[in-house]
């Protein structure tokens, strides 16, 4: 090797590891800041992470246990991967990776493939039956380990996504919370990614080189609604940059008084008398724009406030 393409590969790696370093600042600094506003995590929680193998899980993973080491409270981490028994899905990934970083961990083995593939025709969405059975599986391993709260690798953009899904498929202004009580009120959901870009994540899989596991059971389906909608979403972004951040930007920003909810907002009791809140005193004012070009120099903490 000469002395060239020593300084070249020396200079590489150094750029690496910079880009490395920012892009951990910022994944810690976000899920951060999820954790304090939504309050997801108290001292002596048992936080239960459910890795899936994916680039998601493995990067809420990392970032919890660093920041688990200078957190001001405790709480305890044990990471559980439900294996479904697909055929061919790598057993020995999982254990030998968690084994490596010494974090404490849980296979729960449980045959839904199976389940999935006899109830659901060949070539019809699985994804429904699928998320059903995984959670029920989930929220009873959670209640006998004495888990406090269950963490989820959701991002950003599964967040807008599921707005667009719940709109354009489910006639509802519905998405995924950050912070979520289980129907039965036993179990606790958080997704500590909600402010976390996607694209963040898959820089962070790639520079971490987490040993990915690809999802055969419901990724390889090409006509998913979600996939519709992440293509949409792409456009969007790439003709409109800042768009996404202010979609994101609104779920927070709500106008119950302004939307046709009768159960969210009294209209069948408005009055003159009544006092309303100061979003209504502008009730026929044309909508504020944030022009999309300028969104991307809005910083991060005007969005959301700080730890």
């Amino acid at each position: 090797m000469t002395n060239a393409t020593t300084i070249d590969t020396t200079t590489a790696e150094k750029k690496q590891k910079l880009e490395l370093n920012k892009l951990q600042k910022r994944l810690r600094r976000n899920v951060g800041r999820a954790i304090d506003d939504f309050k997801m995590i108290e001292d002596g929680d048992k936080v239960m992470v459910c890795l899936s193998g994916g680039k998601d899980s493995y990067g809420m993973l990392n970032i919890l246990l660093n920041l688990q080491k200078s957190a001001p409270i405790q709480f305890e981490i044990v990471a559980v991967n439900l294996d479904q028994k697909q055929p061919g899905f790598p057993e020995d990934v999982l254990p030998d990776y968690l084994a490596s970083i010494g974090v404490d961990y849980h296979i729960i083995e449980e045959d839904t493939y199976s389940i999935v593939r006899d109830k659901i025709p060949e070539g019809k969405t699985t994804c429904s039956l699928c998320s059903r059975l995984r959670r029920g599986i989930i929220y009873s391993w959670a209640q006998a380990n004495k888990v406090t709260k269950i963490a989820l690798g959701h991002h950003r953009e599964d967040i807008i996504e599921t707005l667009f899904l719940n709109m354009f498929f489910g006639g509802k202004i519905k998405s995924m919370p950050a912070k979520l009580l289980s129907d039965d009120g036993k179990n606790t959901v958080i997704r500590p990614m909600a402010y976390c870009k996607e694209s963040d994540l898959e820089k962070y899989a790639e520079l971490k080189q987490f040993p990915i596991i690809p999802c055969n059971l419901c990724g390889s389906q090409e006509n998913l609604q979600r996939k519709q909608i992440k293509q949409m979403l792409k456009v969007w972004e790439k003709q409109f940059p800042g768009r996404i951040e202010n979609i994101f930007r609104s779920i927070s920003n709500v106008a119950p008084s302004h939307l046709l909810d009768r159960e969210l907002f009294p209209f069948a009791d408005l009055t003159n008398e009544m006092q309303l809140k100061i979003d209504a005193e502008t009730l026929f004012d044309e909508p504020e724009i944030i022009p999309e070009r300028q969104t991307n120099t809005i910083k991060s903490d005007i969005l959301f406030k700080s730890v």
